[in-house]
């Protein structure tokens, strides 16, 4: 009977193959939990037990690839500080000899432990397909709140499994999460400052450019098929857009600098800091690199461009007023406002996706940290301190965390927080020291 369930499945997700790699059955209750407050930074993480999958066959390659599953499915969900992962010998319940399934749990086995939530699997891999079923439970009342079945190739066992913490989240908080997204940042790995990509969690780090020169400032489209960068290899900073698929790129190099771009939300559009005109300006243009308009007008050096989640305003770097400050311009009245006022060197700003916040580093009794302050401009929050520098923040595409650089273990290096600035940990080792990471607004479905 098992064979035939996998078959069947097998055979939905060949027949609606156009709509992914894998197929995703949903089975969830109607009712929808209030489970987790964004706007809390007094967040108590809810423990949740993931016990191994229930596998079918029980062959050693099923075996092993269920319990890297498990792990990831851990790994993944723990990365987003939501949750307290308990220990699993601390369980009651094995999941080889007992069910999966609602009417077959004992609830008291996870209520004694402090487990609330619960997540069971059951997982099968015959004739070369891999189907998962994935459950979600709260224990405290009993019920199964989420589930899900996938079917794929062994090779999907990442996607499905971070296609289910999506779920798990969204169920959760109302927002999908980051384990489709990618980050982008500068590695001297290869000898010079290249532009590098990796996913959410730090792994298969990818090279994107070879320049052999100084690149920086790394900013992917809203569609994730192009990033944006400043590289010196045509012997000053200009402005490069790289197509990722086609591995094509057209190219800003007006007379003196081209830097710091930021693409418009939702648009083949983008802001850089440019100064043929004498001070560093604010321009927009286009995906191709073709000039539309001038956006900022004042004397002093404008740049480092953020979007406002509706593309009707920007944050950015002013010294209009003599030391670096942030200011919002809302595009459609013309009107500029400044923004930070506490510190004398606030920079690299970055909007939140939601729309209601930007981080950003700020200069700290000789020391760069991270900050986030509210758009109406009310007290910012120090995030970082007595941590060495900490610089370049950046939003992940739901708004709960943000990555950033830090040099507190000696080389720089990419590290992650949640928006509070909890949970502080260092995102990925490489060869030489990575900087400027920039997170993706999009999920990448490939």
């Amino acid at each position: 009977m098992n064979n035939r369930w996998l078959k069947r499945v097998a055979l939905i997700a060949l027949g609606l193959f156009l709509a992914g790699p894998m197929l995703c059955l949903a089975q969830s209750e109607s009712e929808q939990y209030e489970y987790i407050d964004l706007s809390n930074p007094f967040l108590r993480k809810i423990p949740l037990a993931i016990p191994s999958f229930k596998n079918v066959n029980g062959t050693p390659e099923e075996e092993s690839l269920s319990s890297s599953s498990s792990k990831l499915l851990e790994s993944s969900l723990a990365f987003t500080g939501y949750f307290k992962i308990l220990d699993q010998g601390a369980y009651l319940f094995d999941p080889r000899k007992d069910g999966v399934l609602t009417p077959q749990i004992n609830w008291g086995n996870w209520t004694v432990i402090d487990a609330e939530l619960l997540i069971t699997g059951l997982f099968e891999l015959s004739d070369g397909r891999l189907a998962v079923e994935l459950r979600l439970f709260d224990t405290i009342k009993g019920k199964r709140i989420l589930g899900k079945k996938y079917a794929g190739q062994p090779g999907d066992q990442r996607k499905i499994i971070h296609r289910f913490c999506s779920e798990v989240i969204q169920y959760l908080t109302g927002h999908k999460g980051m384990f489709a997204s990618k980050i982008a940042f500068v590695s001297t790995g290869s000898g010079n400052k290249e532009i590098y990509s990796c996913e959410f969690d730090g792994y298969y780090p990818q090279q994107i450019t070879r320049n052999h020169d100084i690149s920086l400032f790394p900013a992917w489209s809203s569609d994730g098929r192009f990033v944006a960068y400043t590289s010196y290899k045509g012997g000053k900073p200009d402005l490069y857009i790289k197509n990722l698929a086609e591995m094509q790129e057209a190219s800003v190099t007006e007379k003196g600098i081209n830097i710091t771009p930021a693409w418009v939300p939702g648009k083949f559009e983008l802001a850089a800091a440019l100064s043929f005109s004498g001070d560093q300006e604010i321009y927009l243009l286009t995906g191709t690199g073709k000039i539309i308009k001038r956006l900022t007008r004042m004397r002093g050096s404008d740049l480092s461009p953020t979007w406002s989640p509706d593309g009707k305003k920007i944050a950015f770097v002013s010294t209009r007023s003599g030391k670096p400050q942030i200011y919002i311009k809302d595009l459609v009245s013309g009107n500029a406002r400044r923004l930070t006022f506490q510190g004398s060197y606030n920079t690299q700003p970055n909007w939140s996706p939601r729309g209601d916040k930007i981080t950003y580093s700020s200069m700290v009794d000789g020391r760069h940290n991270i900050f986030v302050i509210d758009i109406d401009g009310f007290e910012p929050l120090q995030l970082t301190r007595d941590s060495g520098d900490n610089e370049a923040p950046s939003w992940s595409p739901d708004g709960s965390m943000i990555a950033f650089s830090s040099n507190r273990e000696g080389p720089y290096r990419i590290y992650v927080m949640t928006a509070f600035g909890t949970d502080q940990r260092r995102l990925i080792i490489m060869k030489g020291e990575q900087t400027n990471p920039k997170w993706s607004m999009n999920d990448f479905k490939n």
